[in-house]
């Protein structure tokens, strides 16, 4: 094995990357978000919807214009949208990608914009959180006393010096395609796993069909896999 192999630093999304959350929670999360925006901000669910889309859009994550515009605090929200009683009995992931993880080379991270409780209860519930060097949620993607989630490049950038490594060696996991993009903007590589793209493009209000691309591929994707074993392969 090559020590730029053994070297390398993987940073893994989450959810419907690691798991299947289009199953398992987002649907829940969708509508937590949006009842709580109808509720906080006294709209009805149609408006709160279109809201949270827009927000989405501007910013990459609905929560950063709920704290811009209307003075969300981060943590009732994430609070209030990530309870989902029942959540370890829908979850589901390949036990070929499990077996992956395990003997996958290098440092390997979870960078996730969820909270860290939901995060821990996942990889916990999926007997994962020992294959990870660590956790990172967005709990810890704050910069001079603001949110950075992804895809924000300079919490990226924090990331790669926190873990002491190039951009250049880490390697980003990812079903998002905006993420991507970002990474690639600072020389990192990023796999874009599709396992789970299908089940996400039937649903609107599944990330608001924000992240699904056209092309096969964009010039942004080091590699594109339905299968965390061929990352053994590159």
């Amino acid at each position: 094995m090559s020590l730029q192999r053994r070297q390398r630093v993987w940073l893994f999304d989450l959810d419907d990357t690691l798991h299947d959350a289009s199953h398992a929670s987002m649907p829940g999360i969708n509508r937590g978000m949006t009842d709580y925006v109808a509720k906080y901000l006294d709209l009805s669910f149609e408006d709160a919807s279109a809201l949270r889309a827009q927000y989405w859009r501007r910013y990459g994550a609905t929560l950063l214009g709920l704290i811009r515009h209307h003075g969300v605090k981060a943590s009732h929200f994430l609070e209030e949208t990530h309870q989902l009683p029942g959540l370890e009995a829908q979850l589901r992931m390949s036990a070929h990608d499990r077996a992956v993880l395990k003997r996958l080379p290098g440092r390997k991270y979870i960078l996730t914009n969820a909270p860290r409780a939901y995060a821990l209860r996942v990889l916990n519930a999926l007997k994962l959180i020992d294959f990870f060097d660590g956790v990172i949620t967005i709990d810890e993607m704050q910069m001079f006393g603001h949110l950075r989630p992804k895809p924000d490049a300079r919490m990226l950038r924090h990331v790669a010096a926190q873990l002491k490594v190039p951009p250049s060696r880490c390697v980003l996991v990812e079903d998002t395609l905006q993420h991507q993009k970002a990474a690639h903007g600072i020389g990192m590589k990023g796999i874009w796993m599709r396992r789970y793209l299908h089940e996400a493009r039937k649903s609107v209000n599944n990330r608001m069909e924000v992240g699904v691309h056209p092309c096969p591929a964009p010039s942004y994707v080091y590699a594109r896999i339905r299968s965390l074993k061929t990352l053994l392969a590159l």
